[in-house]
């Protein structure tokens, strides 16, 4: 009896990995074992980096806050201490957004917590 190989599924199994591996530099993208290891790699960098950018973007938030604090007289810790303790129900993300991008309104949040 004849070796019974599926051909079709192993190429697309490896048209998908050199797909997934274009615009990679020198044999990364069209040698398939090579390729396969830096696409792997590069999943894993994409799995992490989901979780560090959430990180990131709380991180700038609350620089943005304290600087926003800071103009009128307040660090961050004393103003997000009052934000919570007047139930004031906004995140960080909105905050920070009102401290950048609308001034007069996170002033008036900050007199209204003082």
């Amino acid at each position: 009896m004849p070796r019974s190989v599926n051909s079709v599924a192993s190429r697309n199994r490896r048209k998908k990995i050199l797909k997934q591996a274009k615009g990679y530099f020198g044999r990364r993208k069209n040698v398939y074992t090579v390729a396969k290891n830096a696409v792997e790699k590069g999943l894993q960098y994409a799995y992490r980096d989901r979780k560090n950018k959430k990180r990131n973007f709380r991180s700038l938030w609350i620089q943005r806050i304290n600087a926003g604090a800071r103009q009128y007289g307040m660090s961050y810790s004393q103003f997000m201490g009052k934000v919570k303790a007047n139930d004031i129900e906004l995140n960080r993300k909105v905050l920070a957004d009102l401290a950048m991008n609308n001034p007069e309104a996170f002033k008036a949040i900050v007199d209204k917590v003082k």
